[in-house]
Order: structure tokens, then sequence, then C-alpha cells
């Protein structure tokens, strides 16, 4: 059985035009109106978002789960503003239980019940749970008209402003609650600007002009720019997260430069040879676009792969993200062929003379460090696959106890309202009331059936508080309040959920045969934790699927995509131990907590599709020269000498950009650009150069191989003309 795929899936017939090559002439011909175009879209999209205004809308309904149910039953019965609450926080050290003090908290109380948006307000004097046992610490719970995810910043500001009036002579107010945490969101904090900048510096010292450096940038933050401008538009029709264009940024930045990187190396490569401009950019695209668009379209598979979870929160900030790799795909395709048709000539004269110079210093040619490198690494092919194979196995072994969550006003700034609320709280009533169990009961006599389940409740260990029956406005559903001796994102706490759903309530239903749900913001985090745990393999096996699929019409190869799933699942896996060290467990002096219950599906959604990008263009060039020389070593070293430096240089330039979001005081962010960067940097570095070769390597010829009666199934995917 021949080895040899055919040549006509990756070739172009002589006389004939492929479809990047008339990108490529469209681009010289049109330069301008190319670039115009781009402008047109970029200020037209952002005049119709700055009219419009954005309606960013985080969407955490749980369809099928136990939270989900017992918030719908409120609803029914007319409770529904149940759980849409902000605490006002009070604390004097010297007490708040003076008449002076009742009084003026009573009249700002009675001005907050009057604000817009506010269905009521519960005092701390009617409730003495509502105040701590020295008397220090108090709460009031402000009654909201809709959830807190979509209670505008403005309406938050307003209800601490006007209690913040009463603060003075040593009396201190706060507000807590989810609403109360966008307060003191600070989400980009510069570190799209930070990676940027770190970005130009790398791309300057690789083609040493400042021009150069900057088109991929450019490319990218019109891709990126045009991409934010339709997403706030969008969100006036579709749910997306009030986190996406974060999200978006970090991605799209660190994709948009990437991929005007691959096709700007090779346009230079070109150059180098002192092919013509217009010829240069041909071949540039018709070698590193065809990379470009098939490593595009791998990213954007494995985001719509998030779609299969069926979470309302994780679909919309997919597609917005998805969308974003699309524009920066077609703005690498179209708009940086254009700039490069505009200073052609220029960079035609730089490159060559720094080429001829480099020759006339009597320097070696670029590609040579990388060419006895991979001569080193294929004499001793299974060291350089073993040793790093078992370190990047190391590391990954803590991805497999992954603590998810979601972070709390716990994890806020020090100095928030949100976190000095949060811990006021915690001091004054222990950690637990920072996230009450909201238990809801339906039934004959709901009341009696509460009140019996109430009694059970104080006596089960990890509760320490119980308040309640509180009824419906119809009376047919009540709820209690039970407090847990331990914080929210304590395991314990979610230990205590899942044996409250499991064993203590079904006895008391039993008895009263009412029905019993544990919901609650706490709830709904063990909820959701729980419901993408529980999704995750089925979106690991489609991601993987499809992608295997895809490289299999590329490449035509059983081994290589096969090889590629494997090597991409270990940088993923490492990447989340290496997560789970740093975020879960605190090392390095981090925060240790929960990881964010999204953050390891998007990790190895974008790390995934973007290791599939490397994989393509390396790939790409080894299969050209084992086509043109059925030398399977070959193959290996000339694939790995013409890529190796562009694929460093594009691992570093995503690497600072991810990196650049440690920055960020939110913590979803520093874990996500963490995760990215470590993914980027075990990719580009280990698993690209060494692991890879060395597995192609021992391949040999097999790495090839396609069945026969599967080269007639697969349909051949190619770009050129037919």
């Amino acid at each position: 059985m021949s080895t040899r795929p055919p040549e006509a899936a990756s070739a172009v017939r002589p006389g004939q035009a492929g479809f990047f090559s008339r990108i490529a002439g469209f681009a010289n011909r049109h330069r301008w109106t190319a670039l115009i175009l781009w402008l047109v879209v970029l200020v037209g999209v952002w005049a119709g978002a700055s009219q419009a205004g954005d309606r960013y809308r985080d969407d955490y309904s749980l369809p099928g789960t136990e939270t989900q149910r017992a918030l719908e039953i409120l609803k029914e019965h007319g409770a529904g503003n149940a759980w849409n609450t902000v605490d006002i926080v009070l604390h004097d050290k010297d007490g708040l239980s003076g008449e002076a003090t009742r009084s003026v908290v009573a009249g700002m109380l009675k001005e907050v019940s009057g604000l817009p948006g506010v269905v009521g307000v519960r005092s701390p004097y009617d409730d003495r749970s509502a105040l701590s046992a020295d008397g220090t610490v108090a709460y009031a719970t402000v009654e909201l008209d809709r959830p807190a995810e979509n209670v505008p910043v403005a309406q938050s500001e307003k209800i601490l402003d006007t209690a913040r009036e009463i603060q003075k002579d040593g009396l201190q107010v706060e507000l807590g609650g989810e609403a109360a945490r966008k307060l003191g969101a600070n989400q980009g904090s510069g570190a799209e600007g930070a990676g940027i900048f770190a970005a130009l510096l790398i791309l300057l010292f690789m083609f040493g002009t400042v021009i150069a450096a900057s088109l991929p940038v450019i490319t990218a933050v019109f891709a990126v720019g045009a991409t934010l401008g339709i997403i706030v538009l969008a969100s006036h029709t579709f749910t997306i997260a009030s986190y996406s264009p974060y999200v978006m940024s970090l991605v799209g930045l660190g994709v948009g430069i990437d991929y005007a990187l691959l096709i700007f190396a090779r346009y230079r490569a070109e150059l180098v040879k002192d092919v013509a401009p217009e010829e240069a950019e041909r071949r540039a695209l018709e070698g590193a676009g065809r990379t470009v668009l098939f490593a595009g379209c791998t990213v954007i598979i494995a985001l719509l792969g998030l779609v299969a979870l069926g979470l309302g929160s994780l679909r919309g900030m997919a597609l917005a993200v998805a969308l974003t790799v699309l524009l920066t795909m077609l703005a690498s395709l179209t708009l940086l062929p254009s700039l490069l048709a505009i200073f052609g000539k220029r960079f035609a004269r730089q490159f060559s003379a720094r080429a001829h110079k480099r020759a006339a210093q009597g320097k070696p040619e670029e590609g040579a460090r990388w060419r006895a490198w991979s001569e080193a690494v294929q004499r001793r092919p299974w060291a350089a696959l073993l040793l790093p194979v078992v370190a990047l196995g190391a590391l990954a072994v803590p991805a497999a106890d992954l603590r998810l969550g979601l972070a709390d006003a716990g994890n806020d700034p020090d100095g928030t309202t949100s976190r000095v609320a949060y811990d006021l709280l915690a001091k004054g009533f222990g950690p637990g009331v920072n996230g009450p169990l909201v238990i809801v009961t339906e039934g004959d006599d709901a009341v009696k059936a509460a009140g019996a389940a109430a009694g059970t409740l104080r006596d089960t260990p990890g509760i320490a508080l119980v308040n309640g029956p509180i009824p419906t406005e119809d009376g047919k559903a009540a709820m209690l309040l039970a407090v847990p001796r331990t914080a929210p994102q304590d395991t314990a706490t979610t230990e205590l959920v899942h044996h409250l759903r499991d064993d203590v309530l079904p006895g008391v239903s039993r008895q009263t045969q009412a029905k019993y749900l544990v919901g609650g913001a706490t709830g709904s985090v063990i909820d959701f934790s729980d419901t993408i745990g529980g999704k995750l393999p089925l979106f690991v096996a489609i991601v993987i699927g499809l992608s295997v699929l895809l490289l299999m019409m590329v490449f035509r190869s059983v081994l290589i995509p096969l090889k590629a799933a494997v090597l991409n699942l270990l940088s993923v896996g490492a990447a989340l131990g290496a997560v789970s060290l740093v975020f879960q467990h605190g090392w390095f002096g981090a925060e240790a907590g929960p990881i964010e219950a999204f953050i390891p599906t998007m990790i190895f959604a974008i790390v995934f599709g973007l290791s599939m990008d490397y994989e393509i263009f390396l790939v790409s060039r080894m299969r050209e020269e084992w086509l043109r020389t059925q030398d399977a070593g070959r193959a290996v070293r000339e694939g790995l000498a013409h890529t190796g430096a562009v694929v460093t240089a594009a691992g570093a330039v995503m690497i600072v950009v991810f990196g650049g979001f440690m920055l960020s005081p939110d913590r979803m962010l520093r874990q996500f650009g963490f995760g990215l960067a470590v993914a980027i940097l075990i990719d580009a570095v280990i698993i690209r150069s060494l692991i890879l070769p060395a597995t192609m390597r021992l391949l040999g010829p097999r790495a090839w191989w396609l069945p026969a009666p599967l080269a007639r199934a697969l349909p051949e995917v190619r770009v050129e003309s037919p």
C-alpha cells in the first residue's frame, strides 16, 4: 500500500490560479480599496454601536437542575424576586443597637425602599438573625425587581450612595451581593495594552522595522475592534454575557497577531530570496494562507463545541469568540495582503539588504540552527519523546482533581464594597452567611411541611442556622434559609448540599409528602459546576472527533491527526494542571480557591484549536518536503528549519498577549490568561520543538499512510481551483 498521498491535494496545476493567488492578485490591484472597506466597516459598526449602546446579559439559567426548578416554583407562586437581593451591611464597633443608630438606619431604609427597581426592604431590627451576636454587624436585605446579573450598575450605585448618606461617626456602610460586585469591576485594567506592547517588541526584534512589526498588530486590532462593535449591536437581540468583550479581546488579539504573523513571515522568507513583492505575496498566501484558513476553522469548530453543553451563559460567549476568530482570519486574508501590497517595495529593499548583510558577515543562513536542532532530536528520538511526555504528564496530574466553582465576592479585589461587605458578614455571622441555602417547599400545607424540614435541618451537622418558614404570597409554597457553617466555596459546603439533596430531605419528604428543593446562589454554583463536569466528556469527544476528521482530509493521513489530538490533549492537561496548582492550591502567592467552572472548557476549546494552528503550519511544510523528496527524515528536518523560528515567535507573541491578562484584578481573567499562556508555552516550545519532530521521525513514512478505502471516502480538502 502506497504511503505517498495524492500530490493534487496540495499543488496547483500549471496555468491555474489558486484561490489565494486570486486574493493576492486582488490585493495588489485594489490595495487601497480593501483598506478603505475595512475602515468603513470599523467606523460604521462603532457608529451604530455607540448610538445603540450595549445590552449585555448574564444568563445563569440551568435547565433541568434542582436550582432552576426551585426558582420556577417560587415564580409560579409569586415569589420570583426572593433571590434578587442585595445586602446593606452596617458595621459599628461601638454597637448598632442604640436608639440614635436605629433611627438613622430606619430613615435610610425608608429612602432606599422608594428607589427605582426596589421591591422591598427588610430591616435588620425586624429579624434578630440579621444582627450579629456582639451587635456590631447587621445587614438589611433589599429585594430587587430583576435578577442580580441584570441590575444596571447605576441602580446599584444609587442604592449604595443612598445608604452611605448615614455613614459617619464610626458607622460604616457597605453593599453586598452579586449586583454590588459590578461596582468594583475593572476587568480590562490595561491588560490588552500591556500585551500588545510586549507583542510589538517581539515583532520588532524579529522583523527589525517598526512598520513590519506593526502590520500583524494593526490587522488584529482592526478585526477585534470590528467584532466588538458587532457584538455590542448583537447584544440587543442575543444573550451576550457581560464578560464576553474581555474574553474576545484576549483571544482575538492573540489569534489575530498569530495568523498575520504566519503569513507575514512566509512573505518575508520569499522576499529574502529576491522574489518580487507581488510574487512573494502570492506565494505567502498560497503557503501560509491555507494554514490560517484551516487553523481558524479548527478553532471555530472547537468553540462551537461549547454549544453542545446547552448552557446559555457559555453559548453566547462561545459564539462571540468564534465570530472574533472568524473576523481575525478574514482580516489576515484580506486586510493584511492589501497592507503588504502598499509597503511591498519598501519591505523588499529592507529584508533583502539585511539578508545580504548577514551573508557578507558570514553568519549562518536563517533556519540553520533549527536544522541542527532537528538533526539532534532525530538522533535520539526516544529520549526527545519520552522525557518531555513524562514531565508534562506529571504536570497534568493536578488537573484530575480540579475543584470547579464560580468566583464570589470573597474573590473580589480588596477595598471594593462587595469584598468589604463579604468580610464583615463573615466576621459577624460566620462564613456561611455569604451563601445561604434556599430550601423551597411545595405541598398541600407548605408552611407546615417547611417547619418539619426546619427541625430536621437544625439537627443536621454543617448547618449553623435555619430561618423561616417564609410563605409565598399565595401560601402554596414556602422557603427556608439554611446557613452553612462553611464558606460558599468550601468543599464541605458542596458536600453538605449533596447530603441534603440525597439523604436528609428525601427522608423528610417521605414523612410529609411535600417536595423539597435546595437552591439559592450557592446551589446554583454547585449545579453549574456539576452540569459542566457531566457534559465535558461529550464536548471533548465532539471537538476531538471533528478536528481529527478535518486534519485527516487536509493531510491525507490517519496517524498525523491522531498524534495531533494526543499531543494537544497533553498540552491542555498540563496547562490545567498548572492552573490548578496556582489558583486552586495557592502556589506563588495566589489566593487559593475553586477554578471558574467554565475555564477548563474554554481553555480546552481555544488551546485545542490554536495547537492545530501550529500543527498545520509545521506539518504542512514537512509534507511539502515529503512530497518532493519522499525522504521522511529530511521532511522533518527541513519542515522544522523553515517553521521553527516562526512558530516560536508566534508562540511568544501569544504568550505575552495572554500573560498580559495576569495584570487584571479579575480572578477569572487571570485564570484564563495564565492557562492559555502556559498551554501555548508548552505547545510552541516543548511539543512542536521536541515531541512532534521526534514522533514524526519514529513514524517515518508511516506518518503519511491513509488506507485506500478511507482515501476514497474522505473528500480532498483544498482551496485551490479544481
